[in-house]
């Protein structure tokens, strides 16, 4: 294999961490909407944070080797999609982690509720169904999808 072959398969690799990160992220998020006790909760949270474990090393990956790969493929970082590219990774970083911080404010709450008698609570459900949380989180996952869709067909290239 060349470099370029080589930077490609770790870019890609990257990129199924990161994809795959998201969409674990997002059925456990998906499963919390559904469960009423704050021990549930609280566990898969607590296994949303093993999914962004594989979110931050497929983005690192993904960039890095992306970035290397623009240069060894003879693009410009100039150019449209490599731009648009890297503001949507940025943006989409940027909301995936304020729903995360959101996110672990709900799940410090539910720890806390757990420990005195794991019973349902409103305020509980309102937080796990916040709005803003899930635009955050599901709208950096609808970013990841256009920046893939960049990455396939390099419009202008």
């Amino acid at each position: 294999m060349d470099l370029y072959q080589w930077l490609l398969a770790l870019h890609v690799t990257g990129a199924f961490l990161l994809m795959g990160g998201g969409v674990i992220a997002a059925i456990l998020n998906l499963t919390a909407l559904g469960r009423e006790r704050p021990s549930e909760i609280v566990l898969l949270f607590g296994l949303i944070r093993v999914a962004v474990a594989s979110i931050l090393i497929g983005s690192l990956l993904a960039l890095l080797f992306g970035l290397w790969l623009v240069h060894e493929a003879g693009y410009g970082y100039g150019d449209g999609w490599v731009v648009t590219a890297l503001v949507l990774f940025v943006l989409g970083n940027a909301m995936g982690g304020a729903g995360g911080r959101r996110d672990e404010r709900t799940a410090v709450f539910a720890r806390e509720l757990a420990a005195a008698g794991d019973a349902p609570s409103e305020e509980l459900r309102a937080r796990v169904h916040d709005p803003v949380s899930l635009a955050l989180s599901y709208g950096s996952g609808l970013i990841l999808i256009a920046i893939l869709a960049l990455m396939i067909w390099k419009p202008g290239a």
